[in-house]
């Protein structure tokens, strides 16, 4: 091989090996772009509590958190209670304290003073695992299936949900989740229960969404733990998991959005459980947020478009995804792992729920509508218990002989 040749050979192998090196370091934000969007999700804490699960908890003053660097809140002036509380019109057949008691892990290290919020901090780790800057604490721009929308088909992807909605205007809602710790097959897949409060067509809705997750991708871990979510677009460019971007506003001192919940349910054992209601204040018109007895804050009116007014689709339920590896469906389990069917002690359930009405008053709902379009894998079976009010069973395994 002559001189010449074997110079231009080492000139394109040069040229190939620097062009990969480029491409790969242009997937992924700069160094200098990821700490700069660390200094704006890590606000300057008064005082940090070192979390039992590896989590830092920084307690930060209640006027410099993240909400405010939206343009729209930066001369809000914070509410710390709502103007109305709804009125709970008591079902006999519900018990409020059916389940064992259970906490947030960095309790048992601390606490944040009054004044101040307490924020999950957020490690450059955790960023490198989304596949952008701009994607994380988001979730894709994909437009959920109504259960009462058959002809809007495939668009949810890799989303699989066992849920249970009612229609009508609405003004808020409330319910009691099982908790359970559901296997997740890879990282990038996760399970949850939740409830969403919801109004607008698919490529526009507006949402509050809150439940519990297990979510490796977004936190690093397999651990059970509360989230909120919300958007205004359809998850297009607004929205986030907990304080993950400007909108939600925290008042309390004491629950971490995205914090871990323990101990969790045990089959044919012990049963936890967490009560949220999401209501919205007649006078104010913000969407208020209450964890147990606790007030955690509010989604601001001015952060949406078709919540300003009403809901108009109350949806509760479970979710995974599905990236169907090797092309077989996931092993990702909702719920408990176990089919609905299993019952109490196996299989995970919500319970006591109710819808605010417009005259602030909560009402168990007279309809619920099902859907559950991969039952082999995931089902829902909705049910009435004399101990805890409406209620359904929902869940499964996932993977099996009838789901391959």
């Amino acid at each position: 091989m002559t001189k010449a040749k074997l110079s231009f050979l080492h000139f394109v192998v040069v040229f190939m090996v620097a062009q990969i090196c480029h491409g790969s370091r242009s997937r992924f934000p700069s160094s200098i772009k990821v700490h700069k969007h660390l200094n704006l999700l890590n606000k300057a804490p008064v005082k940090s509590i070192k979390s039992p699960d590896g989590d830092t908890i920084d307690c930060v003053h209640i006027a410099h958190q993240p909400a405010f660097d939206h343009p729209i809140l930066k001369n809000h002036t914070i509410k710390t209670r709502p103007s109305y509380y709804p009125v709970w019109i008591k079902d006999e057949n519900i018990m409020m304290n059916a389940s064992k008691s259970f906490t947030q892990l960095w309790h048992s290290n601390g606490k944040c003073p009054k004044g101040t919020i307490p924020i999950r901090r957020t490690k450059k780790e955790d960023m490198l695992r989304a596949s952008s800057l701009k994607s994380y604490m988001r979730k894709n721009s994909v437009a959920r299936q109504s259960s009462m929308d058959p002809e809007y088909v495939d668009v949810t992807k890799n989303h699989e949900y066992a849920t249970a909605s009612t229609y009508g205007v609405f003004y808020g809602a409330k319910a009691t989740f099982n908790l359970w710790n559901p296997r997740v097959q890879t990282p990038d897949e996760f399970s949850l229960g939740q409830l969403w409060i919801t109004n607008g067509p698919h490529m526009d809705v507006n949402t509050i969404e809150v439940g519990w997750q297990v979510y490796p991708y977004l936190y690093g871990d397999n651990n059970t733990r509360l989230f909120i979510y919300w958007t205004s677009d359809g998850y297009q460019t607004t929205g986030c998991y907990n304080l993950g971007c400007p909108g939600f506003i925290q008042t309390n001192n004491e629950i971490v959005l995205g914090g871990t919940l323990s101990p969790t349910s045990q089959v044919d054992g012990s049963q936890y459980e967490m009560n949220i209601l999401v209501w919205k204040d007649g006078k104010e018109g913000d969407w208020w947020m209450q964890f147990e007895e606790t007030l955690v804050g509010y989604w601001p009116a001015s952060l949406y478009t078709l919540l300003r007014d009403n809901a108009s689709d109350v949806e509760f339920g479970g979710e995974v995804i599905n990236l169907k590896l090797d092309g077989l469906h996931t092993t990702t389990e909702m719920g408990s792992g176990y089919f609905p069917q299993e019952g109490a002690g196996k299989a995970c359930y919500i319970k006591n729920i109710q819808t605010v009405d417009e005259s602030n008053t909560l009402r168990t709902p007279e309809d619920m509508y099902i859907y559950h379009p991969n039952m082999s894998c995931y089902d829902i079976v909705l049910g009435v218990n004399d101990n805890s009010g409406s209620q359904f069973f929902y869940g499964g395994p996932g993977r099996n002989p009838n789901c391959p």
